[in-house]
């Protein structure tokens, strides 16, 4: 079978079986041209939470099939490649932040979406990339413990100067290993193209950038900017994305070093074999997992 012949059946498949498919931006083109909702974690679990879909698919990782799980625990949820995790979301557990707690009670934890549900079950609020520092500046408290990226968390302390933002080290290896150097090497091949970085990137990248935020940020503002050329720094399945929406621009990779492994090991037959009973896994969580993780995400919708 060619690549649209998969689709046909994957397309044929959901409809039989009821089935809403997410694809996360990072997801590769022919995936997200089946899919039924794009774009980030968040945004994805909000659209899942309102269709009559009973079942979800997932084609991202798991921390995001389970924060579909945890908006929508009454639908069945399925992450279509389960090998599929984050290295950011598995670097801090709930018992090393439970004691980091103890070691600094008055502090509000700040949980990045990009964490495991067991751990935003101990969590104050939910931030995504895009509502951080908004929902950093409406908390009460001065003092602030952010986890898990320090810098996305770097990022939020410089535009929320009246908080104290205590930070740990972790954050998504992908982006943190992006530097000054490839920056420099990028500017000096596309002279006339704006540099676009996600928050994720070390301070000193960032710094460089002409715009930076999230990944739907990103692209909004290429799609919407008058300029034609872009360095895109971020995972660069979006400067392909973006190549397709805006034939007229140009996109460019700040560097090949920004891929994914985890949001690359999904293709479009691990969805095709999920649909059909052959592959994926079910996300279950247990009752009290999803009320106590639940908490986090409602704070983050009341202070955004």
């Amino acid at each position: 079978m060619d690549i649209s012949q998969i689709q046909e059946k994957i397309l044929k498949l959901k409809k039989e079986k009821d089935v809403c498919v997410l694809a996360h931006s990072y997801q590769a083109h022919e995936i997200l041209e089946i899919a039924d909702f794009t774009g980030d974690s968040y945004k994805l679990s909000v659209d899942a939470s309102k269709v009559k879909n009973k079942n979800i698919l997932m084609c991202g990782v798991r921390f995001m099939a389970e924060t579909c799980k945890i908006l929508s625990p009454d639908k069945t949820v399925y992450l279509a490649q389960p090998l599929a995790g984050c290295s950011m979301a598995d670097q801090m557990d709930k018992q090393l932040i439970s004691q980091v707690k103890k070691m600094y009670p008055d502090y509000t934890v700040v949980a990045y979406i990009n964490t495991t549900a067991e751990l935003k079950t101990i969590c104050d609020v939910c931030v995504t990339s895009s509502s951080a520092v908004k929902i950093v500046n409406n908390i009460d408290n001065k003092n602030i413990l952010f986890i898990p990226d320090c810098n996305l968390g770097d990022y939020v302390a410089k535009q929320c100067p009246d908080k104290n933002i205590k930070l740990l080290s972790g954050g998504c290896p992908i982006h943190a290993c992006v530097n000054t150097d490839d920056v420099k090497k990028a500017r000096a091949l596309y002279p006339d193209a704006e540099l676009l970085v996600h928050p994720e990137c070390i301070p000193s990248v960032v710094e460089m950038a002409d715009y930076v935020g999230s990944t739907s940020g990103i692209m909004n503002y290429a799609k919407q900017s008058d300029k034609k050329e872009f360095i895109i720094g971020t995972e660069i399945s979006i400067a392909e994305h973006l190549q397709y929406e805006c034939p007229d621009k140009k996109f460019h990779f700040l560097t090949l070093k920004l891929i994914c492994p985890n949001m690359k090991s999904t293709t479009l037959v691990d969805v095709y074999n999920c649909l059909n009973g052959n592959g994926g896994e079910e996300i279950k969580l247990d009752d009290k997992t999803i009320t106590d993780a639940k908490k986090c995400i409602d704070e983050m919708i009341r202070l955004g």
